[in-house]
């Protein structure tokens, strides 16, 4: 696929989305308010054993964001930069909870301008509420949780998420 002409009021935001949070959701909701066109990116990352395919990660997130006409979700595999000029977009959206996370990011972003100088690097803090919610925090509540973790879980992930979620963690105990 040729790359396409970068679209200023498209962003791309990058992510493993395994599984996706309600704070991904949010800064998803939050960046197709800003922007005309948002392309999610699902990133495959040899160097991680994730809990979902690639497949079910692009349709839990789908299913997370039906709602959002201007928003699409595809599959990547390599550097953010590539994919988000193979989207046309003009920025990365980037989403921070905590400091670490800034400094983080802030290393990135520099990286990224470096390879790919046209493209912008815009940030948005996480909200409050969800600040601590992480892929990895989601995945132990679900492993260890007990007979509560139902109700739990809908704090943390949307509710599309949930059942598979639950299900990924009963076929590996069976």
């Amino acid at each position: 696929m040729s790359p396409a002409s970068p679209d200023p009021r498209h962003a791309a935001y990058v992510g493993s989305f395994d599984p996706v949070t309600l704070g991904h959701e949010d800064i998803i909701r939050r960046g197709a308010r800003l922007f005309d066109r948002l392309t999610v990116g699902v990133g495959i990352n040899p160097d991680k054993n994730p809990l979902f395919t690639p497949v079910e990660r692009v349709d839990l997130v789908r299913a997370s964001l039906d709602d959002l006409p201007n928003v699409t979700v595809e599959t990547f595999d390599g550097l953010a930069v590539d994919f988000a000029r193979q989207a046309g977009a003009s920025a990365l959206l980037r989403g921070v909870r905590t400091l670490m996370d800034i400094e983080a990011e802030l290393t990135m972003s520099l990286t990224n301008r470096t390879l790919a100088p046209e493209l912008e690097t815009v940030f948005l803090m996480a909200h409050e509420n969800l600040s601590h919610v992480s892929s990895s925090l989601i995945k132990q509540i679900a492993r260890f949780g007990g007979p509560a973790v139902t109700e739990q879980l809908h704090r943390f992930v949307p509710p599309a998420v949930v059942g598979p979620l639950l299900a990924k963690y009963a076929e590996a105990s069976a």
